[in-house]
């Protein structure tokens, strides 16, 4: 089985973090097939960037069905694209928001995201309301730092996130964290050694799912909201011409 792991920022140091990620979650016999995305924001933070990060991350996607990969990561915690890359896609398409909510739900009654900047919590708060987790989700907080910051100043970035995560089970009565960022993914174990409870990274979360769905014979289906683009170049072949 070969999983795609798409990072859809063009850094490539995290997304050598990411596939040491997934490859220590992966099972015997899955290949991770981590890639890096091509002329992008060199971090995704806010909405803009996730606008830009979608036309190469499609381009991704179908050259690795091309490569045969049984299902897609999309290695973001923004889930951005997620729709779109299901429209290109045969295999499932999972997003490491997603796939860490849908975790956290199932092993804890209750959990908080920790992010990185605070303009990054409306669209977790938003995220988390659309998969049907915010009665679960006590708070979406940040460390706030920049995604590049967990890298190039990781000392800094492991005091503020043990902070955080010690206030979150503190003041938001919560039994398990999530992580919110794919550059936070080899922090987890750690995390969860220093605070004692669940702590969810959506790299692993997502490859666990993705595996789990390919080794099930799943398919992104193709009937209806997800079916692949239409070919539009003979749609206005029997179109009268316009007046001038």
């Amino acid at each position: 089985m070969r999983i795609h792991v798409i990072n859809p920022n063009s850094t490539t140091s995290m997304t050598d973090q990411i596939a040491r990620a997934a490859g220590a979650a992966k099972a015997d016999g899955t290949e991770i097939d981590a890639v890096t995305a091509k002329g992008t924001p060199a971090s995704i933070e806010g909405y803009s960037d996730e606008a830009m990060s979608v036309p190469s991350m499609l381009s991704a996607i179908r050259e690795a069905e091309a490569r045969g990969a049984s299902a897609h990561v999309i290695a973001c915690f923004d889930d951005p694209g997620l729709a779109a890359a299901r429209e290109v896609a045969a295999g499932p398409v999972i997003g490491i928001c997603q796939a860490a909510v849908q975790v956290a739900v199932t092993i804890a009654a209750r959990f908080s995201v920790i992010t990185t900047l605070p303009r990054s919590v409306p669209v977790i708060e938003d995220l988390v309301a659309h998969y049907g987790a915010s009665g679960r989700c006590r708070r979406v907080r940040a460390v706030d730092l920049p995604v590049l910051s967990l890298e190039a100043d990781a000392a800094t970035a492991r005091m503020k996130l043990l902070a955080e995560a010690r206030a979150a089970l503190r003041d938001d009565g919560v039994d398990a964290i999530v992580l919110g960022c794919a550059g936070m993914a080899e922090l987890c174990e750690w995390l969860s050694q220093e605070i004692g409870v669940p702590v969810i990274d959506g790299v692993t979360a997502a490859v666990k799912l993705a595996e789990a769905m390919a080794g099930g014979g799943f398919r992104t289906s193709k009937a209806g909201a997800y079916a692949y683009p239409r070919d539009k170049s003979a749609d206005l072949a029997g179109a009268p011409a316009l007046a001038h």
